[in-house]
């Protein structure tokens, strides 16, 4: 194996830069998790936030120990093997993803657990308020291990510096450049199959489940907004104009989808709403990650209001068809995850990126069209096919959900033996007899 200093000279600049970004996509992490915690009732708002965290927790560890290597291992067309298990050999490397990227592999790596860390995160929106605490840390381990780190290989792994072992979508010329299939649509489609073995929250949809404090969730919502700028900036891998059109795009296209629902709200509605304001930044961020790289500022406002307009109205499918998904997965992260790569196979443009293909717009064939929607239905239905059989398992081994009585008392208090806010002198007797047994404990 080839050491760094052999494969290339590392740059310093395009190497800080990476480090900041992967910073930043961290901070999405306490963004999302304060995001979901204030979009519940009060009484989950503490298990909604740690079920982020432990995704954090656990990812790490399992990207370490094998999923890494699985992910951008250049084992095969389907999947990269483990000879990189444990993160072997990592910190001698540079980063040859196709392309020599002058910055070292292991930062590469961290950057990219960043990506796994907050595609699981994002699933546990869909089963707010009633899933056990023990089976979510189990789903996390074999969702990433069975279908992040796979779906990661066939999109994101460009092989080596001879493209050998390149996943099969990637070989087939999939643009994706910071993860619409990989994370937006992968989620999406496995919060739903998640949402439909799990089952309706008690009370819904007759019961109103309001967010318990909106203020929280903008602060959740802005901070997504500015880690987006590393998620999706940062996958250029280098400091350069490529990076700065991505950062541009993801401004232009998070603003474009926040008016668009607003305006949506207003004209069916009558008013416009908090919560319709950052679902429709969401919205947009989601549908310009897979072309940031690709697409000119125009085109991203373009995708940008389209995703906001469309998934405004695609949240209330689940009213509909009686499918309690609760904080929108579906809705916003599929749907405009969707939108965002098919947009490609007309808006791609190569003057933005020479490494990219041309859309239908400029002059290029159906070939970019239909490859980004073969990319779509398979990661779709790959995703939602293995979670479903995944969360059977898990449900029939040890139990998803909880019982009715602790999920009306709170999940909080029966999972946590916690409560966020002290509402109530009940919910101060259970913690101060709590608190007092564990000081009992370590006395």
């Amino acid at each position: 194996m080839e050491t760094v200093t052999e494969l290339m000279r590392i740059d310093a600049g395009d190497t800080s830069w990476l480090l900041v970004c992967t910073a930043l996509v961290f901070v999405m992490v306490p963004g999302l998790a304060l995001f979901y915690g204030a979009l519940v009732r009060a009484k989950s708002t503490l298990n909604m936030m740690l079920m982020t965290f432990v995704a954090a927790g656990l990812t790490a560890v399992v990207w370490t120990g094998y999923a890494w290597s699985v992910a951008f291992g250049h084992g095969g067309r389907l999947w990269g093997g483990v000879s990189q298990a444990g993160l072997s050999g990592v910190v001698t490397q540079g980063t040859t993803n196709g392309v020599t990227y002058p910055v070292p592999l292991i930062a590469f790596v961290m950057f990219q657990l960043m990506f796994a860390i907050i595609t699981v995160a994002l699933i546990s929106g869909a089963v707010a308020d009633r899933v056990r605490f023990s089976a979510w840390c189990a789903f996390v381990v074999a969702w990433v291990s069975l279908v992040y780190a796979p779906v990661a290989h066939w999109v994101f792994d460009f092989g080596g510096a001879d493209g050998s072992g390149a996943g099969w979508l990637a070989q087939r010329g999939l643009l994706d450049f910071a993860g619409g299939t990989v994370v937006e649509i992968n989620s999406g489609a496995a919060g739903l199959a998640l949402a439909l073995v799990v089952g309706r929250r008690v009370g819904w949809p007759q019961q109103p489940m309001k967010p318990h404090s909106m203020p929280l969730a903008l602060v959740g919502a802005g901070l997504l907004w500015f880690g987006w700028f590393g998620f999706n900036a940062g996958s250029a891998l280098q400091a350069n104009v490529l990076a700065a059109t991505a950062l541009a795009n993801t401004m232009l296209a998070g603003a474009a989808g926040l008016l668009a629902w607003l305006v949506v709200e207003r004209v069916r509605d009558s008013h416009p709403t908090t919560l319709g304001g950052a679902s429709g930044a969401i919205a947009g961020l989601v549908g310009i990650t897979p072309s940031c790289g690709f697409v000119e500022p125009w085109a991203a406002l373009v995708i940008g209001a389209l995703a906001g307009t469309v998934c405004a109205f695609a949240v209330r499918w689940k009213y509909r068809w009686r499918i309690d998904e609760s904080l929108d997965v579906f809705g916003v992260h599929l749907v405009a995850g969707v939108i965002g790569c098919l947009s490609l196979g007309f808006l791609a443009t190569t003057t933005v990126n020479a490494s990219g293909r041309n859309g239908l717009l400029y002059g290029g064939g159906t070939g970019v069209l239909g490859t980004q929607l073969l990319a779509v239905v398979v990661v779709l239905g790959y995703s939602f096919v293995i979670t479903l059989v995944l969360a059977k398992v898990i449900d029939g081994v040890m139990g998803l959900r909880i019982d009715t009585e602790a999920e009306v008392t709170g999940i909080d208090l029966d999972q946590h033996l916690e409560s966020a806010y002290d509402l109530s002198s009940a919910n101060s007797g259970v913690l101060g007899q709590h608190s007092a047994a564990h000081r009992s404990e370590v006395n």
